[in-house]
């Protein structure tokens, strides 16, 4: 069982050997410490739960699956990972307030000719005459970002044990200093 959480640093890119440039996120990580253990038989499913953070914000989180931890371990997520493990990586996206169409759903817009003056982000017809009513589930302006987004098959490029980096391969959701959860697939 393969976990780590970490800060998202920033975004960079590498060479790899074929000098090929690859994008690559850096997450900043620190050590975990097993704060509880939570079996099939007393709890319905096995867990691990750490703790993460300095005195003053604590954090703690669980990761389903079973592992030979014990109360007290601390674990190094540095010497968990190696290059090239495939992971689970889920952060909170970034928010971006309330939105229109265009910029929340890809709309087009309307035309700027034919006797359209200010039109040209609206929405367009939401409902017809027959019904009399919007029907629900009707892609409209509102609430963007802020949402839990979770990205599979995520490669680990690097990790560098020295500074306490690991370098995944493209983008990961959150802007600076976002906490990331890293789970082994």
């Amino acid at each position: 069982m393969k976990f780590a959480l970490g800060r998202k640093l920033q975004m960079t890119q590498l060479f790899d050997e074929n000098g090929i440039v690859r994008p690559v996120t850096a997450i900043v990580l620190e050590p975990l410490t097993v704060t509880l253990l939570r079996t099939a038989d007393r709890d319905g499913y096995d867990a691990v739960q750490v703790e993460y953070g300095d005195k003053k914000s604590k954090l703690k989180k669980e990761f389903h699956g079973t592992g030979e931890y014990a109360i007290g371990d601390s674990v190094a997520a540095t010497e968990v990972f190696n290059s090239g493990d495939v992971v689970r990586v889920s952060a909170t996206s970034k928010g971006k307030g309330f939105q229109g169409v265009v910029k929340r759903h890809g709309f087009a817009g309307g035309p700027r000719t034919h006797g359209q003056k200010h039109n040209e982000r609206q929405p367009g017809s939401i409902g017809s005459g027959l019904r009399n009513r919007v029907p629900k589930g009707t892609r409209m302006a509102g609430r963007t970002g802020n949402n839990r987004v979770t990205i599979k098959g995520t490669k680990v490029v690097m990790v560098d044990k020295d500074r306490g980096l690991l370098l995944l391969h493209g983008s990961i959701p959150g802007r600076r200093g976002t906490l990331v959860e890293i789970q082994g697939v």
